[in-house]
């Protein structure tokens, strides 16, 4: 297999460089307040067969991989909930079982190994809080140096997490867009690699690796997919994944993709409605969706109108009705994030299909977040002296 980058505007086509991160050309169209111009996708080229393994379609070498068991993650087949929905093919894919409990391994996983491929060692990012805290962890595994920007907003779990694993940490008095800029900015003096979303080609790349999985967990693609989407980062690699399989002539159709926003931080939402990102101040009990400016919007937004996708939106009460129902009815705990995929499925059902095939992906552990979990929950507050208190 070869791989080489390619622009996601102009098709132009590049090599595979670590200080080549945005299209040269495109990149220097790039409008304030708006997202990035000029993504890089990986492209592949050659042939596989069935029983490919995931690595064979990455396009850094096994031997530069970090020592931490990133993906294989469950996909679970809720008997409680096909059975309350009547949807009997309904499966969800628990990325809270990563090593960090954050589908954001996947890609920091594959910039960690491109950055060791080419001998570098210190690693930049921002983050909610998710991202930073897998990098830092999927660092500390490679004995990487990781250098994170955190929004004051951030949960203080994954806070914590990040110095547990080593991080240099910056709390930056402002929202992730704000920590975001820092960031590139910090890296350009610096140098070393920066691993912020889409802003890295393999970010994408890595994020694929779930659609991979799903494939070969169910031995064909699902009919739908439902996905949280804050940046679009992770909505670009479930499409190219199922891309990359439909290139290689492993399946036939891309599934519909049904993009799951929070109504009050909409902007992916708003600019397929409207065409147009706009930058509004925005607020979600899920803060790892969480953003006013999607830095993956245009690429993002391109692939749900070539392959038929939808984004919808939920509110913060249904993304935490749907955390402690989804609790409650199969034993899985997500944070709020992983909750909004959810809640875009139980609103979206009465218009489904109950014989289709539905998957829907959390993507964080509940634990990461339980100030915002304990929304959805009454902690008892009376203090008992014996069973006589209660009984």
């Amino acid at each position: 297999m070869e791989f080489h980058y390619g622009c996601s505007i102009c098709n132009k086509t590049f090599d595979i460089v670590p200080e080549l991160t945005l299209c040269p050309d495109c990149s220097k169209n790039q409008q304030p307040d708006q997202p990035l111009s000029g993504v890089l996708e990986v492209k592949l080229s050659g042939s596989t067969h069935e029983d490919f393994t995931i690595a064979d379609l990455l396009p850094v070498e096994p031997e530069y991989f970090p020592p931490s068991p990133v993906g294989n993650t469950p996909l679970w087949k809720p008997a409680n909930l096909r059975q309350q929905t009547g949807f009997k093919n309904l499966f969800i894919k628990d990325d809270g079982l990563n090593p960090t409990s954050s589908f954001k391994d996947r890609a920091s996983f594959l910039v960690s190994a491109f950055a060791k491929k080419f001998n570098i060692n210190d690693i930049t990012l921002a983050s909610t809080g998710n991202a930073g805290s897998s990098m830092a962890g999927i660092g500390a595994a490679a004995g990487q140096a990781i250098t994170l920007f955190l929004p004051k907003t951030a949960p203080v779990a994954k806070l914590v997490q990040a110095l547990q694993y080593g991080a240099t940490v910056f709390r930056v008095d402002g929202n992730y867009d704000m920590a975001y800029d820092l960031s590139l900015a910090y890296s350009q003096k610096k140098g070393g690699m920066n691993r912020n979303t889409a802003y890295n080609p393999m970010t994408i790349e890595g994020k694929k690796t779930v659609s991979l999985e799903l494939f070969k967990q169910l031995d064909q693609v699902p009919d739908m997919l439902f996905v949280s989407v804050g940046d679009g980062c992770i909505l670009a690699g479930v499409y190219k994944g199922f891309r990359d399989l439909k290139q290689l002539g492993l399946i036939r159709d891309i599934p519909k993709i049904v993009a799951v926003q929070a109504q009050t931080s909409d902007a992916l939402f708003r600019a397929y409605t409207t065409g147009k990102f706009e930058n509004i101040p925005t607020a979600t009990v899920a803060d790892s969706i969480c953003v006013d400016v999607p830095r993956n919007g245009i690429h993002a937004l391109a692939q749900i109108k070539q392959y038929n996708g939808e984004v919808m939106t939920v509110s913060d009460d249904e993304i935490i009705q749907a955390q402690a129902s989804l609790s409650r009815t199969t034993g899985l705990f997500t944070e709020p994030a992983g909750a909004a995929s959810f809640a875009g499925f139980l609103k979206a059902a009465p218009g489904l299909d109950p014989d289709a095939l539905i998957v829907v992906l959390t993507t964080g552990n509940g634990l990461k977040d339980s100030v915002s979990a304990s929304l959805g929950i009454r902690v008892p507050d009376t203090l008992i002296h014996s069973v006589d208190d209660i009984l």
